[in-house]
């Protein structure tokens, strides 16, 4: 059962997409504006994000350029505006479809069920997971196990866990690790809550913390994941 993340300030058309979606067996959380998407973001995971364009306090477009650096979870747009421009400049920020109002919910569902097969036969040739001792990292989900059990990691957490294991073997400056956190849902993350991010990570991957295999601490420089990452 999948679940979905539907991100629309229209009360009424948000009722019936959920409605609808529920009957098709999907799980559906709503949010009214990007700052509710995003708290629900950190707080849970989901297969796929149908994103209106046009929010109350901001624009689906943005939401999507930062969730763009932390996963490659599918995204559908839903939006009034038609003109190329705008569809293109979905596609090419990371959505993976675009389907205007008003529209049929018998569409949408065909639209949904077509992103998920389409990422499920790229998972089975690609399945975008980076494993590194016990540790794997779905990318495409942005779900991550250890020893094959789900690590209930935070959208911050997370980001930090992939910015470290993509750069394996290799010496992060503090201040390179914070760029890389900076911007996602306009978190601010300075030089002691960086502190205190790694050693919550350290803990849920169960990294011994007087001796950690994984985040090792390279003093007066920054952190280096200390293992081998290979793609699969």
């Amino acid at each position: 059962m999948y679940d979905i993340l539907l991100v629309e300030d229209d009360g009424t058309l948000a009722v019936g997409i959920e409605y609808a979606l529920k009957n098709e067996g999907f799980n559906v959380a709503v949010a009214n504006s990007a700052a509710n998407a995003e708290n629900l973001l950190k707080s849970r995971q989901f297969e796929m994000i149908l994103l209106d364009v046009m929010l109350p306090d901001g624009n689906g477009y943005d939401l999507c350029r930062s969730l763009r650096k932390i996963s490659d979870i599918p995204v559908i747009f839903l939006t009034a505006c038609d003109e190329e421009v705008n569809v293109v400049l979905g596609l090419d920020i990371g959505g993976d479809d675009y389907i205007t109002k008003p529209f049929r919910l018998k569409e949408l569902i065909s639209r949904i069920n077509a992103v998920l097969r389409r990422r499920g036969k790229e998972n089975s040739q690609n399945n975008g997971r980076l494993v590194s001792g016990s540790i794997q990292v779905f990318t495409l989900q942005g779900k991550v196990k250890k020893d094959n059990e789900d690590l209930q990691l935070t959208a911050l957490e997370y980001r930090l866990l992939l910015t470290l294991i993509k750069h394996p073997n290799q010496v992060m400056g503090r201040n390179a690790i914070l760029e890389a956190l900076w911007d996602f849902a306009g978190e601010f993350v300075d030089d002691n809550t960086l502190s205190v991010y790694i050693k919550r990570l350290r803990e849920k991957i169960g990294d011994n913390l007087t001796g950690p295999r994984y985040i090792l601490t390279v003093r007066g420089l920054g952190y280096k994941w200390n293992c081998d990452v290979r793609g699969e």
